[in-house]
């Protein structure tokens, strides 16, 4: 086989590969090396296997409301309360299992609350018409409200030791945190990617009209993806107090500005239809590294707002490429088959 033979195929195993897995994503994966790489010369302990379980458990509230925000995007809907739910859940459980109620009905009734913010913030964007920006923002000064009141503005420690172990239990020596995000990823992934719901999301994202022609529900949709992000928030918001070991009404502020930023920098499109589940997996490792790197090298809380801020504009500018090269390729297209 000569050289020139050898380097054909040699494009054509590249090319291939490339086109499996996505150009956006070896982005992706590129990224999180160069992150890893230049975090772990700065320090020696980010790339240790305990640093890297604490990276997992940190990303797992992260992850879970990431893949909420996956399907709202995808659905060109979006949610800026998920910090103050969070919150708010896990205050309440905290709040109840103090008040002698068993630990299960405590976290039914806490999920059966976030189910119900989410069909408010359903209902305000379906019925009333409020954007969603503007209606998730009002259901964020509220909860955070309400979680302040419910506890009269004090943490409520836990001492309930089922409560407790939801915290620390651990499976294969991995927190049971991280392994509720997997199983999360790969469930909500699988629907997204492989269902008639997965598929009516995309539609109703790519044209709500086209959708409703077709004969799909957006509003029953939309509803649907709100109240999963409203269980999201509520199962998070309860492993999270576990961890901490007390309901924080203080908790998870800008918990929605990570996830959102994880969604984007994975490919979903902010104007909806477009996105995957594993490109939003992708987004939230390279954010949490990225995070995570930023406290272990001691940059100063301020500076990292700003590298945050950098990072999601970065994410939007990367979506907004996309979404351009998307249009002048169906504009080449339509030309070709004109």
């Amino acid at each position: 086989m000569n050289e020139a033979t050898k380097e054909k195929e040699g494009k054509s195993f590249l090319h291939s590969m490339v086109r499996a897995v996505g150009g956006e994503k070896l982005v992706l994966m590129g990224a999180i090396v160069v992150v890893f790489i230049l975090f772990s010369s700065i320090n020696k302990n980010f790339f240790s296997l305990t640093n890297i379980i604490n990276l997992l458990v940190a990303a797992s509230l992260v992850g879970l409301v990431a893949i909420g925000h996956t399907y709202l995007i995808i659905a060109a809907q979006n949610d800026l309360s998920p910090g103050s739910l969070a919150a708010f859940s896990g205050t309440l459980c905290a709040l109840l299992v103090s008040l002698h109620i068993p630990f299960l009905p405590s976290i039914l009734i806490t999920l059966a609350a976030a189910a119900m913010v989410g069909l408010f913030n359903a209902a305000m964007v379906n019925k009333i018409k409020l954007d969603p920006f503007i209606a998730t923002l009002v259901t964020q000064a509220i909860l955070r409200g309400f979680a302040y009141i419910i506890c009269d503005g004090k943490p409520v420690p836990i001492s309930d030791p089922a409560f407790l172990y939801l915290g620390k239990a651990r499976f294969l020596q991995i927190p049971v945190s991280v392994w509720i995000m997997i199983i999360a990823f790969v469930v909500f992934g699988f629907i997204l990617a492989k269902t008639k719901f997965g598929r009516s999301i995309y539609a109703i994202g790519g044209n709500k009209d086209a959708a409703r022609l077709a004969g799909l529900n957006p509003q029953k949709i939309i509803t649907i993806c709100f109240v999963m992000m409203g269980l999201f928030c509520g199962i998070g918001g309860i492993v999270f107090a576990a961890r901490m070991n007390s309901g924080q009404p203080a908790a998870n502020i800008n918990l929605e500005f990570d996830a959102i930023t994880a969604v984007i920098l994975g490919g979903v499109s902010f104007t909806g239809g477009v996105g995957t589940m594993g490109g939003t997996v992708l987004g939230i490792i390279l954010i949490q590294a990225f995070n995570t790197g930023l406290i272990m090298v001691n940059v100063p809380s301020f500076w990292q707002y700003v590298a945050r801020g950098a990072l999601l504009l970065f994410a939007l500018t990367s979506d907004y490429l996309r979404k351009e090269k998307r249009r002048k390729n169906l504009l080449a297209a339509s030309m070709k088959n004109a």
